[in-house]
């Protein structure tokens, strides 16, 4: 019988206990923490709060040390052509990183799935089983991406470009009825089209993707499958995402409330040390040059990098959890990945007959001959 939402959560968290501390192993904690960071996992519930580093203004400025050096009296002008290229190169790096992420992810996300399925993490050899699979979900990715973008600037470009048609940007007072009365039904589609691409990215990373991997399918034959297996249970899926949505606010409200307390345990000693290194370099005559942005930008770097470990690796419970969670509501619905899940045990031969021991034949006596008579 299929699993409803609401049943499968218990499923679901009795699975995450199982392959999590049934027994704790730390070398599955640690490469549960990658595949979450990289397939995007762990934002299902976790993540960090910018608000956390709003407490940093409350920290007291130094009036004649650290402060003259960040506001940076002596910069010198001949850097803006050198920065704004280092800018230039690190956007393009930045793009080419990002591509570089999306494609890992994807056949991460495939690596995660068997992970969860299995209770054991493979990445070398889930890498070389699935890296087909995970260029067909990233090709889908980035086309979801495009059309995404494309619809975004189309719906915000238009109201937009007739607003400056209009004039009404240009004398706001005088047009202000206008722009209430616009704004409101154009928020409400935006928020509705916002929550529809994501509606579509959920869909597809929990269900399209165990299709792809089943049937070997590309994205398009796919999705079309899907569809015609939502058509069969509208209700079950509609109630799916809304639980989704649910248990996705509660597990980010506690594990943000964890994650949040480990960051300002963490941003302690970043400041100590930020404020310490910026008044000695006041008092040894340092300006910002390229070799101290250098340094600005790595010291930055390795504070971004430890913070999102440390959130990677809380986070782990959710990088589990919810994908049992699809799992297992899909595969009461989808009989292949039942069957992935739940693999038929393995057949037991019968018992071989016990073996007789023949004791060894006794050589026949010789034949007797009668010795002749004469």
């Amino acid at each position: 019988m299929p699993l409803s939402a609401v049943d499968t959560i218990s499923v679901a968290l009795e699975h995450t206990k199982q392959q999590l501390f049934r027994p704790f192993r730390f070398g599955q904690w640690l490469r549960l923490a990658l595949l979450g960071f990289m397939t995007g996992e762990l934002s299902s519930g976790g993540g960090c709060n910018p608000g956390a580093f709003n407490d940093l203004k409350n920290i007291p400025k130094q009036t004649n040390g650290g402060e003259q050096f960040l506001s940076g009296p002596h910069f010198d002008p001949h850097l803006v052509g050198p920065l704004l290229l280092a800018f230039g190169v690190s956007l393009l790096l930045i793009c080419a990183i990002v591509l570089v992420w999306m494609y890992v992810g994807s056949v991460y996300r495939f690596i995660l799935i068997e992970s969860v399925i299995t209770k054991r993490v493979s990445l070398r050899e889930g890498w070389r089983k699935w890296r087909a699979a995970g260029r067909r979900f990233f090709l889908w990715r980035l086309v979801y991406q495009f059309a995404a973008g494309m619809f975004f600037t189309i719906l915000i470009g238009i109201p937009v470009g007739l607003a400056l048609i209009l004039g009404w940007f240009h004398d706001p007072q005088a047009h202000i009825a206008g722009l209430i009365l616009g704004a409101i039904p154009f928020a409400f589609l935006l928020i509705a089209a916002a929550i529809a691409a994501a509606v579509v990215w959920l869909l597809a990373k929990d269900f399209m993707a165990p299709i792809m991997a089943l049937e070997n399918l590309d994205f398009a034959d796919s999705w079309n499958q899907l569809l015609a297996l939502m058509k069969k249970e509208k209700g079950a899926f509609a109630g799916y995402v809304g639980m989704k949505i649910v248990l996705a606010i509660a597990a980010g409200i506690l594990f943000g409330i964890v994650i949040v307390l480990t960051v300002v345990l963490l941003v302690i000693p970043f400041v100590i040390a930020g404020v310490a290194a910026a008044i000695a370099a006041k008092t040894v005559g340092l300006t910002w040059t390229v070799a101290t942005v250098t340094l600005a930008v790595v010291a930055g770097i390795v504070f971004f990098a430890l913070l999102m470990f440390l959130s990677s690796m809380l986070s782990v419970p959710v990088t589990v959890y919810f994908p049992a969670y699809s799992i297992y509501f899909f595969a009461s619905r989808y009989p292949k990945l039942d069957a992935w899940l739940h693999p038929a045990p393995a057949p037991v031969s019968p018992p071989l007959p016990p073996t007789v021991a023949i004791p060894p034949l006794e050589p026949s006596p010789a034949p007797f001959h009668p010795d002749p008579i004469g």
